[in-house]
């Protein structure tokens, strides 16, 4: 299979060879363990539970047993003990750093390429996991072998770094426990004098740390330049920026690598299986997690959470997804900048979801880019919320007196006023000092 191919590399339920019956007894299982299968259970107050309350609370769950063989039809067997996979002192290894993605079984892959399945894969243990208390999305490094006689993959022999850093001893924070607090930083969008459209998002919907911001969009109505521009700006702003493509062309694909060569992607194209698709979204939300609560400030830039509802059968992970943006209290933030599409299969699924939970909105229209009128944004259907605490008053009173009087014109024409009072100045401070 050729590299770079979105193919799943392993089943969901991978049967486990009766050589040793799998261990179903949960009270074996890591605290950590514990309270992620309370988590995935949804059962409420499982932080405050002892133990032995956990363990009485949780279903069994199948995980292959140590020096179980897991096999499938698709992920070939791979012996594993309490050290992880095992090794032999004559054997070559290579030092390999990925992210990781765990199955349902608790061994996972680090995916090496990006946040999306490839062949070069590496395979690391239920036991590597348990022992180093790995979550998904956290960046794995350490020596790999090669795949044995009936083997796939790589096995990872032992773990040396986690996101950059040994192993820790204690409890690392959590994403969801972080309580959130207001945004209050922006992202400054204006160095560019010459790009009207970012330009024109800075004054009406400006872009601010921890923010759900949605784009309204429609094919050709500027949302991939849109996206590019707030990904450049957020990478100079010194970001970690992860951008979400799902059911992209391979062209697309390409071509936002070539654009943004330095930048983490999770690319699901449109030959991808729908099922598929979910799971990149979710290493890719696991990813910005694992940054964000180790105190980064990240950006995820989904094209499109449409096809995301449309891939998933539900708007449930587009909720989760967009819903995730937050500035983080003793953390970093999460800034998720999402697109629906206007007439996408999702028939406006994606978009009721997320209705009432953004923090700011952006329209564009293809009807204006059709007529050549730019930027192609209605600048009456943009909106942010908590303005006074990213503007002083007297930018808040200028922006303010701009909107009203955009809000008198019809969109061709509050475009090309937008557009003239933009060319006319070098920055937007410029632009409100003159404002008339």
């Amino acid at each position: 299979m050729p590299r770079g191919s979105t193919r799943r590399e392993f089943p969901e339920a991978p049967r486990v060879s009766s050589r040793r019956m799998p261990d179903n007894d949960v009270s074996q299982l890591h605290l950590a363990d514990l309270h992620e299968r309370a988590e995935e259970q949804g059962i409420e107050g499982y932080r405050r539970m002892r133990r032995e309350e956990l363990i009485a609370a949780l279903e069994p769950d199948d995980i292959p047993a140590e020096g179980a063989v897991i096999t499938s039809d698709q992920e070939p067997a791979v012996e594993v003990d309490a050290e992880g996979p095992r090794d032999r002192d004559d054997e070559p290894t290579v030092e390999v750093s990925g992210i990781l993605e765990l199955t349902r079984q608790r061994f996972g892959f680090l995916r090496i390429s990006g946040l999306h399945p490839d062949p070069e894969d590496v395979y690391i243990s239920a036991s590597q996991v348990r022992r180093c208390e790995l979550r998904p999305g956290d960046e794995v490094a350490g020596p790999a072998r090669e795949p044995r006689r009936d083997e796939r993959h790589r096995a990872l022999v032992h773990v040396d770094q986690v996101n950059g850093a040994e192993p820790l001893a204690e409890a690392r924070p959590r994403f969801d426990a972080l309580p959130p607090t207001p945004p209050v930083q922006r992202l400054p969008l204006d160095g560019d004098s010459q790009d009207v459209l970012l330009r024109a998002v800075d004054l009406l919907a400006p872009v601010a740390l921890g923010q759900r911001v949605l784009v309204r969009a429609a094919p050709q109505s500027g949302r991939t330049s849109l996206l590019r521009g707030i990904a450049r700006a957020a990478s100079e702003a010194r970001l970690h920026v992860l951008v979400l493509l799902i059911d992209e062309s391979s062209d697309d694909a390409a071509e936002w690598r070539g654009e943004m060569p330095d930048t983490e992607f999770g690319i699901a194209t449109g030959e991808t299986a729908p099922r598929d698709q979910v799971h990149v979204a979710e290493l890719t939300l696991a990813r910005a997690h694992r940054l964000a609560e180790s105190g980064e400030d990240v950006m995820v830039l989904c094209d499109s959470l449409s096809r995301l509802a449309l891939a998933a059968g539900n708007a449930e992970e587009v909720k989760r997804l967009f819903g995730s943006g937050r500035n983080l209290a003793g953390g970093g933030s999460l800034t998720v900048v999402g697109t629906v599409l206007a007439d996408a299969p999702d028939e406006g699924e994606a978009d009721r979801a997320v209705f009432t939970t953004e923090s700011a909105l952006i329209t564009l229209d293809p009807k204006l880019a059709a007529e050549d009128v730019h930027p192609a944004i209605v600048a009456r259907e943009c909106w942010i919320s908590n303005e006074d605490q990213l503007r002083d008053s007297d930018e808040l009173d200028a922006v303010r007196r701009l909107r009203a009087r955009l809000a008198e014109l019809e969109p061709p024409d509050a475009a090309r006023f937008l557009r003239e009072r933009i060319q006319d100045s070098t920055t937007n401070a410029e632009l409100l000092e003159r404002l008339d």
